[in-house]
């Protein structure tokens, strides 16, 4: 059986097979040739972030998934990403329960280093960056009630979004809804912690808007963790005609005064995991964040075959941080960190469909220009006052980049994807703080790389394709890695080098059936000039390149409609990453180590039941992880540990309402274990231990008029 031309299939069907191994389902392609039944959309899902082009993950040589509506808030507060990306493997999301430094987001191993924030994986959010030209992102701007889906791009493709080598995360906004409608949310749980949302939406004519707005506030389950976030958001959509469609999206997120309770050593953990760091009482350590950005868009079908897109964005971001030292030195940059930013950037893109050589061919060109400027000041921090200025200088990052990208059916059962980006990343710095123990620190650099990729993909049967993609990456530091020297003097670290790696992955993507999905994926990464952290003290963190680091391994996904209501899933990872040449600070050969913070081994598993005639809904998930080393000497480890949650609740819809209240309950064997690491950190405080047993109770409520 062959494929059409355009790129679409006639499906197959393997009768009874609910949950098959990758041997029978390969030994039994002959079975697989028979017409098929429709899939649910949730096995076969619709992306796009693979190659711009609006097309089924099946379809594509990349390793990509979907997650949906439903799995990102049902049973869930909503607060967090690590709610919502479990079942997608090659993905490590670590909630630190440290609001002040966000979440760990790793992929395949790469971001792991982050102090704060994310790093070496980009954020989207309807197509406008979360990250910043510098390459730094933060998950917190996300609205996660306003979702409609995220899709997560691992391995070679992702180095056509530039700078970044390890994936691409990408939230989509749910448009405006049909007829007026309210919506709201509420959670209470352990720790002090609560949630309440209001949102509300209609759309008139044309014309769609919605508004959303939600506060967060926790406890923590540490001593000096204290957290309130207020984030709001708005989308106005606007379809002129059939062809063209207008969007115009807004985040606000306030943040003030968030606690940050440090890293503790192995002893400290031992003796009561839910302290403080002495520095953090003694240094009142903590971070207020102000974030206002707007976002458009334009989408225009021209003729039968080309469309274009624009987008463009602007905001400001305003951030104070106190670390844990005083900073008082003549020559110390300071102890309290104050940035105030702007920043904006548009794209432009083309994209053309036509046939060639009786296959489907799809050519897209596209362009981005993004900048910041921010004035970044560092004062004394006088027991969490901030005192004398010690550091006043005006920063700039810019990226302009070109990509082409190209799919083309060359054969009924081949399909060759690829496409080109050239990046071209600028800093500036202008010090304004020159005195005789500071002397003037002004400097610029520019990193640039072309960077190609390829991808080829082969229907052995409707349902299972085969593929493999190859391509290299680009890496440059951020200014917050390039803010401060190793040996201690002011001025920034231009010594620092952008990392380049050489990305190869192959895969299967099987669909048994109609009720199973079932991806396999291994991956290699050679990277040079790794950038590494050397020394992480008070939340001051300094960086340095490894000359040579590798990353290998696999990642298993795998979703089954059993029947009967029930659903499982099922996400394996396995990463072996290792420093291939690096000599340490103090000159000590390293090769061979482990990459600290990436576990070898993380296994997420999800079964749930559904009782469609009363709407309940009940599940149990597990993850066990891996140990983790601590530090580029393999000296310490967080250790191994597994985890299990459970959650219920229900569905209920009546006239115009949906109602859905839950229960959950995580960590159900109340164990003690670290939850995220802080790398390199000094004085051996690299452990963050997690929440024991805690429960969340909540309802979302909506009406539509």
């Amino acid at each position: 059986m062959k494929r059409r031309n355009d790129g679409g299939r006639n499906h197959a069907s393997i009768p009874g097979a609910l949950l098959a191994s990758l041997a029978f389902a390969t030994g039994s392609a002959q079975a697989q040739r028979q017409p098929a039944q429709p899939r649910s959309a949730e096995l076969d899902p619709v992306t796009v972030s693979a190659t711009r082009i609006e097309q089924r993950s099946f379809d594509v040589p990349v390793a990509i998934d979907s997650v949906g509506d439903d799995a990102i808030r049902e049973h869930k507060p909503g607060v967090n990403l690590s709610e919502s990306l479990g079942r997608v493997p090659g993905i490590h999301v670590q909630n630190r329960q440290n609001y002040a430094q966000d979440l760990q987001l790793s992929s395949r191993g790469f971001g792991a280093r982050a102090a704060f924030g994310v790093r070496g994986v980009r954020l989207l959010q309807d197509g406008i960056p979360f990250t910043a030209p510098d390459g730094q992102g933060q998950t917190g701007l996300f609205d996660l009630e306003t979702a409609e889906r995220i899709e997560v791009l691992r391995g070679p493709f992702a180095a056509l979004y530039g700078n970044s080598s390890g994936g691409l995360v990408t939230v989509f906004t749910g448009d405006p809804p049909h007829r007026p409608t309210w919506r709201a949310t509420a959670s209470a749980g352990s720790w002090g912690s609560w949630k309440l949302g209001a949102g509300y939406g209609d759309t008139i004519g044309a014309v769609g808007a919605r508004v959303d707005a939600s506060r967060f506030e926790t406890d923590g389950y540490r001593d000096h963790s204290r957290t309130r976030r207020d984030l709001a958001s708005a989308r106005l959509v606007w379809a002129a005609d059939p062809d063209s469609k207008f969007a115009l999206n807004a985040t606000l997120l306030d943040q003030p005064d968030t606690q940050d309770p440090l890293g503790l050593t192995r002893q400290q953990v031992e003796q009561d995991p839910r302290q403080a760091s002495t520095g953090a009482q003694a240094f009142d350590t903590r971070k207020s964040v102000e974030h206002r950005q707007l976002g458009l868009s334009w989408e225009r079908r021209v003729g039968a075959r080309d469309t274009l897109k624009l987008r463009g964005y602007l905001g400001d971001r305003q951030v104070t941080q106190f670390l844990a030292f005083s900073g008082a030195a003549a020559s110390s940059s300071g102890g309290v960190v104050d940035l105030d930013r702007g920043f904006g950037g548009a794209n432009l893109q083309w994209t053309h469909s036509t046939m060639l050589a009786n296959g489907r061919f799809d050519f897209t060109l596209g362009t981005d220009y993004d900048r910041m400027q921010e004035r970044r000041r560092g004062y004394v921090n006088n027991s969490g006052v901030a005192g004398g200025l010690r550091r006043d200088e005006l920063d700039t990052a810019s990226s302009f980049d070109q990509y082409a990208i190209a799919e083309w059916w060359f054969a009924p059962d081949w399909k060759l994807s690829g496409g080109v980006r050239r990046s071209s990343v600028s800093f500036d710095v202008s010090d304004d703080f020159v005195t005789t123990a500071n002397p003037d620190d002004s400097g610029s650099k520019r990193y640039s790389a072309t960077n190609p990729v390829i991808g080829v993909l082969y229907a052995l049967t409707d349902t299972v394709n085969l593929y493999a993609s190859a391509g290299r990456g680009f890496e440059t530091p951020t200014f917050a890695e390039l803010a401060y020297r190793p040996d201690g003097l002011p001025g920034l670290n231009f010594a620092l080098e952008p990392s380049r790696s050489t990305n190869y992955e192959a895969g299967i993507k099987m669909l048994l059936g109609r009720a199973t999905r079932l991806n396999l994926a291994v991956f290699r990464t050679a990277t040079r000039n790794d950038i590494v952290p050397d020394v992480n003290a008070g939340g001051r963190t300094t960086f340095r390149n490894a000359a040579r680091t590798e990353r290998r391994g696999f990642e298993l996904g795998l979703e089954s409609q059993f029947g009967n209501g029930f659903t499982g899933w099922l996400a394996w990872t396995w990463v072996d990453a290792q420093f291939r040449n690096y000599l340490g600070t103090t000159g000590v050969d390293l090769s061979g180590n482990a990459i600290p913070g990436v576990p070898k081994s993380s296994v997420y598993a999800e079964l749930a039941w559904r009782h469609a005639p009363s709407g309940f809904v009940t599940g149990v998930d597990g993850r066990w992880n891996a140990k983790v080393a601590v530090d580029d000497a393999n000296s310490e480890h967080a250790g191994s540990y597994a985890v299990f949650g459970w959650r219920a609740g229900f569905d209920w819809r009546f006239g115009g309402w949906q109602l859905s209240p839950f229960v959950r309950i995580d960590n159900l064997t109340d164990q003690r274990y670290i939850g995220s690491v802080i790398v390199n950190a000094a004085n051996g405080r690299y452990y963050e231990p997690a929440p024991r047993r805690a429960w969340v109770a909540g309802a979302r409520a909506s009406y539509a008029f």
